[in-house]
């Protein structure tokens, strides 16, 4: 197994450990989550410098680690609802149309493709840092501040973003910008891709 698959398999055994720790642990799981949070977002981030690096990077392993970020920060926010559920709830409108639209960019992928969502969009990059900014926020210090709103609202432009990038592109690609470069693509005008987004 390469280092990078080995990155990624962390990444996904980290979310039932997170979930068992805020559910059986509570409070005191607080600081180890964090850790383990961190832990994720490395592996996150290292899985595609070095798959670069070894020349290993592929369509399945960008698909692979996609679903694996999904199921990652999914067992990261039911966590954050487990130990601070009085800070999520007035944002629970916000938060479902988040999910709600999560699933609208799952569904509209496999009825045109036949496969999940793999674009690894610009402004998807910056909505998982501020999900990470927001959690630890949350599991760390008991606040969600301007973060929150914040995150709920980037998600909602962000996931929009992807609906589009899937209803524009005329055959399934991984690793799209944006709907613009989406767009550029269904013309065929050729652009170049920022390193940024394969990591």
């Amino acid at each position: 197994m390469k280092i990078p698959h080995v990155l990624i398999l962390i990444r996904f055994l980290l979310a039932p450990i997170i979930l068992s720790m805020s559910y059986f642990g509570g409070d005191p799981s607080r600081i180890w989550l964090i850790l383990l949070i961190f832990i994720g977002l490395i592996s996150d981030i290292l899985d595609g410098i070095i798959a670069r690096k070894l020349k290993i990077s592929s369509v399945q392993l960008r698909r692979l680690d996609s679903q694996v970020d999904l199921v990652f920060w999914l067992a990261v926010g039911l966590s954050c609802y487990i130990l601070s559920s009085e800070l999520l709830i007035p944002y629970q409108i916000g938060i479902w149309t988040v999910i709600s639209l999560e699933i609208g960019c799952y569904l509209s992928s496999f009825l045109k493709f036949g496969k999940e969502t793999c674009t690894h969009a610009f402004l998807s990059k910056i909505w998982g840092l501020l999900l990470f900014s927001t959690f630890i926020s949350i599991i760390g210090f008991s606040y969600s501040g301007v973060l929150l709103p914040l995150t709920i609202s980037w998600g909602i432009i962000s996931q929009i973003d992807v609906i589009l990038i899937v209803l524009i592109l005329p055959k399934w690609q991984n690793d799209i910008p944006s709907f613009y470069h989406a767009y550029l693509i269904r013309k065929g005008i050729p652009f170049r891709k920022s390193k940024f987004l394969n990591d």
